[in-house]
């Protein structure tokens, strides 16, 4: 039996009245019904993010860069702003740089016609640079299709959806988890 993998569900938006975490609880069901995915929340809201990098972080903020040091995958929750993804997540993205670095990241999204998904296109490069594994599969919210109860309106679709990226997810953490590992001596940016 393999160890879970230690997940870092991050909630990009910070916004008054954000419709994150409607859908963060809904991706904790889904991962919390699997034995193979450890998660943690990192909600940007929560993290009292600096202007720039300073060694002297807030103790939010250490709790939040400690969540996202500790993980070996990660999935990003992120609205789509203006076409684009917010400012938020972008300060986390540069602030915690290598962080990020041989690990996976997955996507769910929403808003608008697109469910985000013009936001994800714009993160690939991003993780790119940072030398992070982005996936394929995604998970994206159009419209903002949940009732009042905090349920998506196809429920079957979307856990289908979930659990298509969590299986990507869980292959390439351990894969890039196991290559780090093993790499690391001769590797000082593992």
């Amino acid at each position: 039996m393999t160890t879970p993998l230690r997940t870092a569900l991050v909630v990009a938006s910070t916004r008054e009245g954000r419709f994150g975490p409607t859908v963060a609880r809904w991706f904790e069901t889904i991962v919390a019904a699997r034995t193979d995915i450890e998660l943690t929340v990192a909600d940007l809201a929560d993290a009292d993010l600096p202007a720039h990098w300073t060694p002297d972080l807030s103790p939010r903020c250490r709790t939040f860069v400690e969540h996202l040091s500790e993980a070996d995958a990660y999935v990003i929750l992120t609205p789509e702003y203006n076409h684009s993804f917010p400012a938020s997540l972008k300060q986390a993205i540069d602030i915690t740089g290598q962080i990020w670095r041989r690990k996976p990241v997955g996507f769910v999204s929403y808003g608008g016609l697109s469910g985000g998904l013009r936001t994800v296109e714009q993160l690939r490069p991003v993780f790119a640079e940072l030398h992070a594994t982005t996936l394929r599969e995604t998970v994206s919210f159009h419209q903002f299709p949940f009732d009042e109860t905090g349920t998506p309106h196809d429920p079957d679709t979307a856990a289908q959806a979930a659990t298509v990226l969590l299986d990507d997810l869980h292959w390439w953490g351990h894969a890039l988890r196991t290559a780090r590992h093993r790499n690391k001596p001769h590797d000082r940016t593992a």
